[in-house]
């Protein structure tokens, strides 16, 4: 709601200094329709937040872990049904990988506008880390930045120490397949 907000305020101000002093009509021309887009964004926002309460709000997945979750192989497939299902349920996901899981997957480096082509994401909400680096303090650290649950059946009991919150219940989202349908122990 901030960004159509911060629209709002600066249209409407151009729009009452456009009637207000002589001469600066002209104003109006530009100030009008921002301020016309500015309220149709403001009531789209609402509209949104009301169908669906957790809009926009962020979840971290462990994509290399989730990978893993059908059958225990390597696969896009349960990637691609948490995503859905996520989205499905009015969250913004996030996924970082590990840089092996295009080799994992494909057979060969994937980077992140690879990676987020196979997942149908912008490449701005797919990270794969690089080389020698592991995604598990990547994908913490983001979490705690942004303030988001983690989709993932690791424990992180390694990095636990620096990231007390993974002993929070509900911080980190666990997940299954039973009888080939997908389980998201999400809130309800």
């Amino acid at each position: 709601m901030k960004v159509p907000l911060v629209l709002f305020v600066p249209a409407v101000l151009g729009v009452l200094y456009a009637v207000l002093v002589p001469g600066q009509s002209d104003w109006l021309l530009l100030a009008g329709p921002a301020a016309v887009a500015s309220v149709w964004l403001l009531l789209g926002t609402a509209v949104r937040s009301k169908k669906h309460p957790k809009a926009n709000k962020w979840i971290v997945v462990d994509g290399s872990n989730v990978m893993h979750w059908q059958d225990g192989q390597p696969s896009i497939a349960p990637l691609r049904a948490v995503v859905r299902e996520l989205k499905r349920q009015g969250y913004t996901p996030g996924v970082v990988f590990d840089a092996n899981a295009g080799y994992k997957i494909s057979g060969r480096y994937q980077d992140d506008a690879a990676m987020a082509r196979l997942l149908d994401l912008p490449e701005a909400r797919l990270l794969v880390v690089p080389k020698g680096v592991p995604a598990d303090p990547t994908i913490l650290a983001s979490a705690r930045k942004i303030g988001a649950q983690i989709v993932t059946n690791d424990r992180y009991r390694d990095w636990a120490a620096d990231h007390p919150e993974v002993n929070v219940p509900g911080h980190l989202i666990r997940g299954r397949y039973e009888e080939g349908k997908l389980w998201l122990d999400l809130p309800a």
